[in-house]
């Protein structure tokens, strides 16, 4: 009996670790392993939470959630006080447990906010890998109070497993990110030693071909093609500060100010709080800075910008701001340009809120404000 119990223990490990090892979005990949562990355990409900350095937790995968919990795109499982995310954030919750009742559940109850299919407790798992912690595992059925010794240890292999997998997502990513961060600053160097040196000969060329001749036409014509070259090369100039932000490392404004500068504007900069971001954070302001610095070379009609960068508590907020023509823009409508949705993206993908205002012949701000 023991034989089979082991042995059926170890088919489900492998069963959960081949899917674990199968691909790299991690959403897919927590559905997947969850619909499979309820199967060959004879469990009915589960849900993910990962939860971030700062105790910040989402839903990350559900199966068969009761309908009180389910309503509203599961609105009651992604906000509010829960329990087991309460043990976990600090510490308590170490292995798995036998047996958490679930606050939320409760709540429902007590309320009579809606039918709980009979679930009234669950067991929590953390999903670590070594010290690394990632978030909340927990599974349940209707009635079901208590959890045996083998069943927590068999919970609490695959959620190593998951962890141990998540962790390896984490290190793929940032390999990632690393790779991408070498071939910007390859391509970066390789046109500043190619193509901006042929860009600067040609300048040079033109200027000088202009010199020697008297024709006034061939004059006009060496004049107009070492425009263009120097249009050309401030061009290539700033696509290779967007490859490689050259300043970045020491601070924000200051390489905000030296881009905006070589664009050939004024910024007018005021720094508020203390600024030291999280690495993420700063790029990404860095990223819609250049963006909305560029904007306002082109389009606004001034050499003037004001950079305004404040750190309240856990927030960081970014405002450029230009007197320059402006735009007609109606918040209802849909971002007019692909730079200014690109910027809009970025700030969302750090849960941030991105604000454009603009009004012709007054001049238009853009505020970003990520938390930190």
């Amino acid at each position: 009996m023991i034989l089979e119990r082991r042995h059926s223990e170890v088919t489900i490990l492998k069963e959960i670790a081949e899917l674990l090892n199968e691909g790299t979005e991690i959403s897919q990949i927590l559905s997947e392993v969850l619909k499979k562990l309820l199967h060959v355990t004879g469990l009915q409900t589960g849900w993910i939470f990962l939860i971030d350095e700062k105790g910040n937790y989402q839903l990350s995968a559900k199966e068969n959630l009761p309908p009180a919990l389910s309503v509203n795109y599961c609105e009651r499982m992604c906000k509010g006080d829960c329990w087991c995310i309460d043990r976990y954030n600090d510490g308590r919750l170490d292995k798995a447990t036998n047996i958490i009742e679930c606050k939320r559940i409760e709540d429902i109850l007590e309320q009579k906010l809606g039918e709980t299919n009979e679930l009234t407790h669950h067991a929590s798992v953390p999903l670590r890998a070594g010290s690394e912690k990632f978030g909340v595992l927990n599974v349940g059925s209707p009635n079901k109070r208590i959890f045996s010794t083998d069943e927590l240890a068999l919970l609490e292999s695959i959620a190593f497993q998951i962890g141990t997998a998540l962790k390896r997502i984490k290190l793929t990513h940032q390999e990632q990110e690393n790779a991408l961060t070498a071939e910007r600053n390859r391509l970066a160097r390789d046109l500043h030693d190619s193509v901006n040196q042929l860009l600067f000969s040609l300048s040079l060329t033109a200027r000088g071909g202009m010199e020697m001749t008297a024709d006034e036409e061939v004059r006009e014509t060496f004049s107009y093609i070492q425009d263009l070259a120097q249009n050309a090369l401030s061009e290539m100039r700033a696509l290779i500060w967007q490859l490689s932000p050259r300043g970045l490392e020491n601070g924000l404004v200051s390489a905000l100010n030296s881009y905006g500068q070589m664009l050939g504007l004024k910024v007018n900069s005021d720094v508020k709080g203390i600024i030291c971001l999280p690495c993420k954070v700063a790029e990404t302001l860095w990223r819609i800075g250049q963006e909305a610095l560029a904007n306002c070379k082109k389009h606004s009609q001034q050499s003037e910008v004001s950079i305004e960068v404040v750190t309240a508590k856990n927030l960081v907020t970014m405002t450029i701001s230009d007197n320059g023509c402006g735009f007609y823009y109606d918040e209802q409508n849909e971002l007019p340009s692909l730079g200014l949705k690109s910027m809009k993206d970025r700030t969302e993908l750090h849960n941030g809120s991105f604000i454009l205002k603009s009004t012709p012949g007054v001049g238009t701000v853009i505020q970003v404000s990520i938390p930190i």
